[in-house]
């Protein structure tokens, strides 16, 4: 809208000019024409929006969000309408102590007890995507930091509620699969209410007490 306003700024400025006097009416307008094409040209491109493959967008006209979801291409908007952009993209939320393979968050690993009162420490990897028909009430619900807000906490908690049905040695070993089965529908259900669906979860590995593991490998 920049050069919607300086158009409309220099068409005013032009006007004063050729009705202040005789010297300045052949400049003045002028003046006033540039400001016009200025103008056409901001209000159009203002209202020109490209939304790129793999995003959706959501409108926000005076601060209520519209249930219109725009997906990839060119789209002609309200030019006074403000965007905001949602990567539907399968993204990567990764609890673990390795550094980050090409995921798009990580932190710490998963300390969890099982339910021998045994610390469990746990890498984990949760595949998800955005909803792209759900964005305008995740936007209004919970805005942009959806990872913060809701991945993070609902994965953590989730994982560490499942985990006292276990004792350490299974989860390490026989119940592993039974395990993650049992995280991946808790997680898919909190998700799906909130517009996020869980594509996988991934447990990268399960690591022991010292002691436990030595008593194992002995």
């Amino acid at each position: 809208m920049f050069l919607f306003f300086l158009g409309l700024i220099a068409f005013a400025v032009g006007f004063v000019m050729a009705r202040s006097n005789a010297r300045s009416k052949t400049p003045g307008r002028l003046t006033s024409l540039v400001g016009i094409v200025l103008a056409a040209i901001g209000f159009f491109t203002a209202t020109i929006k490209i939304v790129e493959p793999g995003q959706v967008a959501v409108k926000k006209l005076f601060g209520e969000i519209t249930p219109e979801v725009l997906g990839n291409g060119m789209h002609l908007v309200n030019p006074f309408a403000d965007l905001t952009y949602f990567d539907i993209k399968v993204q990567n939320f990764t609890m673990a102590a390795a550094t980050n393979e090409g995921g798009d968050a990580s932190e710490e690993p998963l300390h969890v007890l099982s339910s021998d009162g045994l610390e469990v420490v746990i890498d984990v990897s949760i595949l998800y995507h955005l909803q792209p028909e759900q964005t305008p009430r995740l936007l209004e619900e919970t805005g942009t930091d959806y990872r913060d807000r809701l991945v993070r906490p609902i994965s953590r908690t989730k994982i560490r509620d499942n985990a006292v049905y276990y004792d350490a040695v299974s989860l390490y070993s026989t119940k592993r699969e039974e395990f993650q089965t049992r995280i991946f529908n808790s997680i898919k259900d909190d998700f799906n209410k909130r517009g996020i669906e869980l594509e996988q979860i991934l447990i990268r590995n399960i690591r022991l007490p010292e002691s436990v593991r030595k008593t194992i490998e002995s």
